[in-house]
């Protein structure tokens, strides 16, 4: 019988691999994690642009997540507040821009959102259990679908589709309601808790730190550069092959990779049929992320335009005194060239016509090979056709990614719960 280099190969550094490995290595098992990037982090990067330290992919935490809050406390990591929004613009009708205070701006939203999720304890009463409930017969329709039921006036209608666009990173008609209603499940029910989880509470030192205080505490080697190409079964050990030509044997693998960028491995052999499917569908979300520095010291904001503007969400996070930097999000990230100072300037003028663009940054998620995705959403039906599929092992695979996270699938919460999952899964297995 062919002999292993380690136990367990653990594919990718995010927040998945990491706490995978640390509990494989823990539990007594040799671990070799191999990363494409030149970082740990996955999904999240902090990294220092338009003078500040910038979240690039995924940012907020909240202590209704449990996985999230148990690492942050293990970790000593604290949590901060964004400054909360002092002013609210949005669109009316005929998209004429509206001013106001922030409790304008949730008179008009406030009814709507209650109806888009008025249904949710009937759907999944248990948030932890995603699939089960009223959403089997819920989950063929789009969250566009909800909100065409509701027939909202213009202004209630371009705010509201607005905010979801923010929540779901894809035009709405792609975004099985699910998405919606899984993760106000996760919060008791309560839509207000679920954006304030979403969107209210940083870590202290950025994500980047908090995915380098996990890796630093995990077994064995981490791996970086190193991207995966093949992984094939020999004699029952697996062969690892990496794009320097480097083959490592191991007894298992854990996969963290995407939905949307698994195919990206040769796996040698079919991948089981859920993993295949959702691949060449791809999940919803299909956004962008983007930080804009403007001129002058703007009073803290948040605005809304509509799903149809290349951006839809535009808040103001960082204020000096000669500039601001603001963070906006859109449905499509194609509709927008983040590296053309004008058309950025013109998605901004959709919402206030006072501020003055001097820089922008961004990373493209859809056009990173190892992620080709943002944060998972599901497109109508996915979610309850796959998700069981997509969290079985296969064979000596395991798969632990926030695609596949039953809680907070999405989140960084998703991503660890999925890595301690696996890592039972495989200790429960594996001889030492």
């Amino acid at each position: 019988m062919t002999t292993h280099d380690v136990d367990v190969v653990v594919i990718g550094a995010g927040f998945a691999g990491l706490v995978a490995a640390r509990e494989l290595g823990r539990g007594g098992l040799d671990v070799l994690v191999l990363d494409a990037r030149d970082r740990v982090g996955g999904r999240t990067w902090t990294d220092h642009r338009l003078g500040h330290q910038l979240e690039l992919g995924g940012t907020w935490v909240h202590w209704v997540q449990p996985h999230t809050w148990a690492e942050l406390t293990r970790y000593g990591l604290g949590i901060e507040r964004t400054p909360a929004a002092e002013e609210a613009y949005w669109l009316g009708a005929d998209e004429v821009r509206r001013h106001g205070t922030v409790e304008d701006l949730m008179t008009v939203i406030d009814a709507a959102q209650q109806r888009i999720v008025d249904d949710v304890r009937a759907a999944i009463p248990r948030g932890v259990e995603p699939t089960v409930g009223a959403i089997q017969q819920l989950d063929a329709l789009s969250i566009q679908d909800r909100f065409d039921a509701l027939d909202l006036p213009a202004e209630e209608r371009n705010a509201n589709e607005a905010v979801w666009v923010g929540h779901v990173n894809a035009p709405l008609d792609r975004v099985g309601l699910s998405s919606a209603l899984r993760w106000v499940a996760a919060t008791g029910g309560h839509w207000q808790l679920m954006h304030e989880v979403s969107s209210t509470y940083r870590v202290v030192g950025g994500m980047s730190g908090f995915a380098a205080a996990i890796a630093a505490d995990v077994p064995g080697e981490i791996r970086l550069s190193t991207a995966v190409t093949r992984v094939e079964q020999a004699d029952g050990v697996l062969l690892v092959g990496c794009a320097d030509g480097t083959v490592v044997r191991a007894r298992r693998v854990v996969s963290t990779l995407p939905v949307n960028a698994i195919g990206g491995i040769d796996w040698s052999a079919e991948l089981p049929a859920a993993w295949r499917r959702a691949n060449k569908e791809k999940v919803a979300s299909q956004g962008v992320k983007v930080w804009i520095k403007v001129r002058g010291r703007v009073p803290r904001f948040v605005g809304y335009t509509s799903q149809r503007h290349p951006l839809s969400v535009l808040k103001s996070e960082l204020v000096d005194d000669d500039s601001t930097v603001l963070v906006a999000f859109g449905p499509d990230h194609t509709a927008l060239d983040t590296t053309d100072l004008a058309q950025v300037q013109a998605a901004v003028d959709a919402f206030r016509d006072d501020l003055e663009v001097l820089e922008v940054t961004a990373h493209d998620w859809m056009a990173d090979p190892w992620a080709a995705t943002t944060w998972m959403t599901h497109r109508p039906g996915q979610l309850t056709r796959d998700l069981a599929e997509l969290q079985e092992p296969w064979g000596q695979v395991h798969f632990a990614t926030s695609d596949n996270a039953s809680l907070w699938g999405g989140f960084v919460d998703g991503a660890i719960e999925s890595g301690l999952r696996e890592a039972r899964l495989i200790l429960a297995e594996v001889p030492r």
